[in-house]
């Protein structure tokens, strides 16, 4: 539970990180948003570094999540339902992440 929580919050801190200044070029929002983006995509990069396994795999996985969290976005936050091309290819995109993550040590 602990990995996909991280994962989740990476995944959140990330897309943040990256809809601020989205905000800020496509829809003339203020520049200073600049400033919490770039905070976010550094929390980003720090939660990636609390995983216990090698980069590589943490990136891999963190797909995944980054995959089902962005179709979360697109409903929550863009306003557009997902359709169901966009459930079944988050789904199969968080089913590798499981393999990926939670694999036998």
């Amino acid at each position: 539970m602990r990995t996909l929580l991280l994962y989740l919050a990476t995944a959140l801190a990330e897309i943040v990180g990256c809809y601020l200044p989205w905000l800020w070029l496509r829809q003339g929002a203020p520049v200073w948003l600049l400033l919490p983006a770039a905070a976010s995509l550094a929390l980003f990069a720090w939660l990636l570094t609390l995983h216990d396994t090698a980069s590589g795999r943490v990136y891999a996985a963190y797909g995944g999540v980054y995959i089902g969290a962005a179709i979360a976005w697109l409903w929550a936050v863009d306003g557009v339902r997902p359709t169901a091309w966009d459930a079944a290819g988050a789904a199969v995109a968080l089913a590798g992440m499981a393999i990926i993550a939670f694999q036998p040590r």
